[in-house]
């Protein structure tokens, strides 16, 4: 190497020692940050492809990836009510780096649906974060001579057995469906679908009489006049239907039903692991481009700790197990 050549090289391993030295720092400082995640993490839905839960994980996908400095993927197990996916990770390694992502309100069911479940919901799984919570909207088929809520529980309580159609037995949208005939007085009667996608097309069909079913995928049909928008849950009206009452407003019971979604991982999780987690989806949940996707689902962002998480688990398993041995509901 002549003299030319060398100096040539001096130079750029001056000039390349220069860029690494900042971003080895910024490495070792995201290293710091997120002490403990070392590997892959997997986010298991446990649903088909194309629903809410499954939507949210790839949605959050990347940002929690940045966030915590390893690739997240995600895999869909479903299968028996959510119980396989579940049990996949109460069964795995508690290192933090397997997650469930799933609409919480059916491992509050589940327990008392099943009577052999494969692993201890409250044991087994520890509470991250709850993610969203989405309202239900009651809507009925077009033909049903009701006008609003007054008129509907009027009708109901005349005329017992409407048919219902909910997103499959022991859902909290058949329990939040029985628990209102019984307080209307009416009785439904429930006719179970393979999820709320065939039930709602069931309604507009006139094949069912009303339904009880995620607001974000009921508000287009009732915009559409093929269905009648009545009561929705939550705190709050809709934007979209702001003549709609809620359940809170006109007394009626399960006022804060609907999709509540939220990550658990498996129950030995350290507890340090669990409140970085907490943390990044804190995080995540403010990213501008998530928190308008969320206002478009009709979402509402709900990242109270694994505390308050754990506390509304124990407290939906009662009611919605009063719910299921009250109606006699049985798992398919």
């Amino acid at each position: 190497m002549n003299r030319r050549d060398l100096l040539r090289a001096s130079l750029a391993g001056t000039a390349l020692s220069g860029l690494a030295a900042p971003a080895l720092r910024a490495q070792g400082t995201n290293q710091g940050a997120n002490q403990g995640f070392d590997h892959t993490i997997r986010i298991i839905v446990p649903n088909a492809p194309g629903g809410t839960s499954d939507i949210l994980a790839r949605l959050i996908a990347p940002d929690l990836t940045r966030i915590l400095g390893q690739t997240v993927v995600i895999e869909n197990r479903a299968g028996a009510a959510g119980n396989i996916g579940a049990d996949a990770v109460a069964k795995s390694t508690p290192d933090g780096h397997t997650l469930l992502l799933m609409d919480v309100s059916t491992l509050a069911i589940n327990p008392t649906l099943f009577p052999r479940m494969p692993f201890d919901v409250q044991k087994d799984l520890a509470p991250v974060s709850m993610l969203i919570y989405a309202p239900y909207l009651l809507a009925t088929k077009s033909a049903l001579p009701v006008r609003d809520a007054a008129s509907f529980a009027a009708y109901a309580k005349a005329n017992p057995g409407l048919n219902v159609a909910n997103a499959g037995v022991g859902s909290l949208t058949h329990l939040t469906s029985a628990e209102l005939g019984t307080f209307l007085g009416g009785h439904f009667t429930q006719v179970p679908y393979r999820g709320g996608a065939p039930a709602l097309v069931a309604v507009t069909t006139g094949e069912a009489d009303l339904i009880v079913n995620g607001a974000t995928a009921t508000i287009p049909f009732v915009k559409n006049n093929q269905m009648r928008g009545i009561a929705v849950s939550g705190e709050h009206r809709l934007e979209g239907l702001p003549e709609v009452p809620t359940f809170k407003e006109l007394g009626w019971p399960m006022a804060d039903s609907g999709t509540w979604q939220g990550i658990m991982v498996q129950g030995n999780t350290p507890k340090p692991l669990v409140e970085r987690l907490h943390a990044a989806l804190r995080e995540v949940v403010t990213v501008p481009t998530i928190a308008a996707r969320f206002k478009e689902l009709g979402a509402e962002p709900r990242t109270d700790g694994p505390e308050a998480f754990r506390e509304w688990l124990g407290r939906s398993t009662t009611t919605f197990g009063r719910i299921v041995q009250a109606n006699n509901i049985k798992a398919e």
